[in-house]
């Protein structure tokens, strides 16, 4: 499964792109931190951050796309400007027709290094370990956006999986007693 990982931000919008499998190893494919000049307009920094993310779904031709859930901070500021960073992530990636999920920090933290509460550097450290690089991605918003894709691929593949099973033994289900009844559709 290739994932494309969105770290949104105004200024600086982390994206990532590995693939893998549930439960074994992701590789690199490509990291980028698209970056907008915080003295220009609103609405051009939020279209560079949607052509930034739209280059990245062409050019790397991901599956899914995850995105990191905004949660509320004491900077009023930028959460609005997470947010609406986020916003236009999430309607990119919808235009370009691909599953979007979002996950919090916790889950992400969690996910790559065991622990909900990890900081910056040790999801760093675990990113870079997990996808086995010499140097560590700099900045955190690229190995945010790295670990948001591992994440999904670990959890998101699984999740995935666990529903595509359960649909499939309901339909089983639903045959097995139109059978029994002698009931077509």
């Amino acid at each position: 499964m290739r994932v494309l990982g969105v770290d949104p931000g105004l200024t600086r919008c982390g994206v990532g792109v590995v693939e893998g499998l549930p439960g074994r190893p992701c590789r690199l494919v490509h990291v980028e931190v698209i970056r907008t000049d915080p003295d220009a307009d609103l609405a051009h920094r939020l279209l560079a951050v949607s052509d930034g993310i739209a280059a990245a779904l062409t050019a790397w031709r991901p599956e899914q796309v995850a995105v990191e859930r905004v949660f509320s901070q004491n900077n009023v500021g930028t959460v609005i400007g997470t947010a609406q960073a986020s916003g236009v992530a999430l309607l990119t990636a919808a235009r370009a027709g691909l599953p979007v999920v979002t996950y919090t920090p916790s889950e992400v933290k969690a996910a790559v290094t065991g622990s909900g509460t990890a900081d910056k550097a040790q999801v760093t450290a675990m990113v870079t370990k997990l996808l086995q690089l010499k140097v560590a991605p700099r900045p955190a918003d690229a190995a945010d956006a790295l670990a948001l894709a591992i994440c999904h691929v670990w959890k998101g593949g699984t999740q995935a999986r666990i529903a595509a099973a359960i649909q499939a033994a309901k339909t089983a289900q639903a045959v097995a007693r139109q059978a029994q009844t002698g009931v077509r559709r």
